[in-house]
């Protein structure tokens, strides 16, 4: 059973950074595809940023260039480098993991861009 650990989140001013983290634990974990989304209040989860297994990555347009989803040497840890944040960037953000039909979600995380 994967289990997924975050950290990361908090306030921060718009224009700043944070890096959020997603430790998971279990068996196979090299072999997920990986991912971030957000939610934000009265609005759907959406996908934010993901990797897959071979180290592809995709972006949601509202955050390329800004922000970059990458993972440590393991493959057990993906992070999610969030760049010149804007108050549209407060959310729950949710790592996720996913191997054909089983899928894990972290506990999420709040961001929260504000002056």
């Amino acid at each position: 059973q994967v289990q997924l650990v975050e950290s990361g989140g908090g306030l921060v001013q718009p224009g700043g950074s944070l890096r959020l983290s997603c430790a998971a634990s279990g068996r196979f974990i090299s072999q997920y595809t990986k991912g971030w989304y957000r939610q934000a209040p009265g609005k759907q989860r959406e996908l934010v940023a993901v990797i897959t297994p071979g180290g592809s990555t995709n972006y949601a347009d509202s955050v390329k260039g800004r922000f970059t989803i990458s993972r440590d040497v393991a493959n057990s840890t993906v992070y999610l480098q969030m760049n010149s944040l804007k108050p549209d960037d407060t959310a729950v953000y949710y790592c996720k993991f996913n191997l054909f039909a089983t899928i894990v979600w972290g506990q999420g995380t709040q961001v929260t861009v504000s002056s």
